[in-house]
């Protein structure tokens, strides 16, 4: 009796950790849902599912595990009833049961599901064992061939995903960091800019001036000679004249 009680009382210390470890991650998963809601997206959301999931089976393992004695053998029986509030309990429920009176034992001590639960069951057995297993190999038939479809659009949709990324992961390089460092080492630094110099056209600049006030006197001599040339002309033409007058 010895050895059984005391394993009993470690599979019990096991089991509360590991329920205090659920608790602690609904609340702070509700503590998301309920502060957390507007920057809050699907991915965490499914993590925090998955973390509960994952302590429900160790638990639930733990629960089946060979150390742990059959918890359905043993009952628990109120020593004490009192409709008077009990601190003690209070600190130990975190103000969830403020006394443990003649209301709140059935509820917190049911070994059984609510009658409209257990009801429901009853229901829902009772139907399942009027079903035909002709009926029930058609619907389980039905079942698997739309659980298959299901794959099937899943594992197309997924190599399709699958193929875009490789498409996209071996498209040819367009650029080159080399080039683009080496160009704004250029535009900022100036690296790798040549300085040439510009050839010397005061010379030639000068020889045009000098062509061009040639060329201005040529004109300007012209101008002034060609007045007198028609000068001589007309004076020539006068007194030769077969009519002049005396």
């Amino acid at each position: 009796m010895q050895k059984e009680e005391k394993q009993l009382e470690q599979s019990l210390e096991g089991l509360i950790q590991r329920v205090q470890e659920l608790k602690n991650a609904i609340q702070l998963f509700l503590l998301k849902l309920e502060h957390e809601y507007e920057s809050l997206n699907w991915p965490s959301v499914l993590d925090n599912f998955a973390l509960l999931s994952g302590q429900l089976n160790s638990l639930g393992r733990l629960l089946k595990n060979d150390k742990v004695p059959a918890l359905r053998n043993h009952v628990f029986l109120p020593l004490v009833l009192s409709p008077d509030r009990d601190a003690e309990l209070e600190k130990l429920t975190e103000r969830r049961v403020m006394m443990f009176n003649h209301a709140v034992v059935p509820d917190y001590l049911r070994t059984k599901p609510e009658p409209e639960v257990e009801e429901k069951i009853s229901q829902l057995t009772n139907k399942a064992g009027t079903v035909v297993q002709e009926t029930a190999q058609k619907q389980f038939n039905n079942l698997n061939k739309i659980t298959s479809n299901l794959l099937d659009i899943i594992n197309s949709a997924k190599e399709e995903w699958e193929s875009e990324s490789n498409q996209k992961s071996s498209q040819p390089v367009t650029f080159s960091t080399a080039d683009t460092n080496n160009l704004v080492s250029t535009i900022l630094f100036g690296k790798s800019i040549k300085v040439t110099r510009k050839p010397d056209t005061s010379n030639t600049q000068s020889q045009g001036m000098s062509n061009q006030q040639q060329q201005q006197k040529v004109q300007s001599a012209t101008v002034s000679k060609a007045p007198s040339a028609i000068k001589t002309q007309i004076k020539a033409a006068s007194s030769s004249h077969p009519y002049q007058r005396p």
